[in-house]
């Protein structure tokens, strides 16, 4: 049988659908495990996979009219499910919320088999370009997909904007197509955002992304919550003293008030990535990219916090007094850094005690990457004697016994880079 036999057959019950067929009739899943688990038998990961499907709804258990499927493996450490969707009997499959269902899936597999525990589905991940943007961009002679530059310029709207009003002219600003949606009453619910020159159906149309489809605080309800209202210029001194404050506040915040604080935090980074000095530009970026899931605590969470306040009203001093590091020289960039640095460290706490295992590491990664931007300055970072050292404690999530105190210092030594881990 050839590869195109075996796709007809996987096809076939496409053409036997009542009523109109999907346009995308193909359902594609990885499946994977970590580097360092054992690796599994075929016998194994077929049983992996036919549970996968059932519990996707593509194959339940017992159903003989079930949609046809594949899997496929071709390396040690994962496989590949295709489906079509469409079943044997003319209807089509129930696949929604298939994602997580799976994820329930590998958490059983994992405690049975003693593999590495993957942290729980919590929806803060950022949303990566499907295949078919990658290959668009590419094609277009873009370094990113347009997801991507939308999810960039709409997060730093985002972080600096006060009012609905105020973030949806920075939008504009900034070059992007926006189209409002109303409710029954007239009242603005939503919005979505077109990059200028993508567009599909051959070139007929704009390829519109709304917040929600971006990223999972990008909605117009999110990012309302985050609004704060507005606070004087401060200078750069201050903001370094409010940053200070605000961490030691986030080490004692409680499991709610803190989700508030680091989402604050989040913006703060994207406004100091957008207003820091060439030199160390790149690395503040990045590691506002590499926090942006810690800003986002899993779960149904108020924003109201104990440190919002003092990293709004510093985000707000790096906007209106950008040119301000850049005068004080290396020493204000460095006291800026070893700032952010108390308080990225404070969230990492905060997560860890919360065992947000995914925002830990988001936030980790964030502080090694400021530190290695005080490194960059050309000013020497002080060092542990050059101020006091101070014991922060970060509270606990309920019932989970007390969080060990983490010493606080200048800029800590920069950790060894250990293996990377992918899911």
């Amino acid at each position: 049988m050839t590869l195109s036999d075996f796709a007809l057959l996987l096809d076939a019950p496409v053409d036997a659908l009542r009523g109109p067929k999907p346009a995308e009739h193909v359902w594609h899943v990885s499946v994977r495990n970590e580097p360092d688990d054992r690796v599994l038998s075929d016998a194994e990961w077929a049983t992996v996979a036919a549970e996968m499907v059932a519990a996707a709804g593509i194959a339940p258990h017992g159903d003989a009219a079930a949609c046809r499927w594949v899997a496929v493996r071709h390396a040690d450490d994962h496989i590949h499910l295709v489906a079509t969707l469409a079943r044997q009997d003319g209807r089509r499959p129930r696949i929604r919320g298939d994602i997580p269902r799976m994820h329930t899936a590998a958490r059983a597999f994992e405690t049975a088999w003693n593999l590495t525990p993957m942290s729980p589905l919590d929806q803060t991940a950022r949303r990566a370009p499907v295949t078919g943007e990658r290959e668009k961009a590419t094609r277009r002679g873009l370094t990113e997909s347009a997801r991507e530059s939308l999810q960039r310029t709409v997060r730093e709207a985002a972080a600096r904007a006060t009012t609905t009003t105020d973030f949806l002219t920075r939008l504009r600003d900034a070059g992007l197509r926006v189209r409002e949606h109303h409710d029954e009453n007239g009242a603005l619910d939503g919005y979505a955002v077109a990059l200028p020159g993508d567009r599909a159906d051959q070139g007929s149309r704009p390829v519109w992304f709304s917040g929600r489809t971006l990223a999972y605080d990008l909605s117009l309800p999110r990012i309302r919550e985050r609004f704060h209202p507005t606070v004087a210029p401060a200078d750069l001194a201050l903001a370094h003293t409010r940053i200070r404050e605000a961490a030691t506040l986030l080490t004692r915040a409680g499991r709610a008030e803190g989700a508030g604080d680091v989402a604050a935090l989040g913006d703060l980074l994207v406004v100091a990535a957008a207003t820091a000095p060439t030199a160390v530009r790149d690395q503040v970026r990045a590691a506002a990219t590499a926090f942006e899931q810690a800003s986002r605590a899993p779960g149904t969470r108020t924003l109201h916090g104990t440190a919002r306040a003092h990293f709004k009203a510093s985000a707000r001093a790096l906007e209106r007094a950008p040119q301000t590091a850049r005068g004080g020289g290396a020493p204000a960039v460095l006291a800026l850094l070893i700032a952010l640095v108390e308080a990225v460290e404070a969230a990492t706490a905060w997560h860890r005690a919360q065992e947000h295992d995914a925002q830990t590491r988001a936030a980790a990664q964030a502080a090694a990457l400021l530190r290695e931007a005080a490194t960059l300055t050309g000013a020497p970072p002080p060092t542990r004697n050059s101020r006091p050292s101070r014991t922060v404690r970060v509270t606990p999530a309920a019932g989970r016994g007390p969080a060990a105190a983490l010493p606080v210092t200048g800029v800590p030594p920069r950790p060894s880079p250990g293996p990377g881990r992918s899911r």
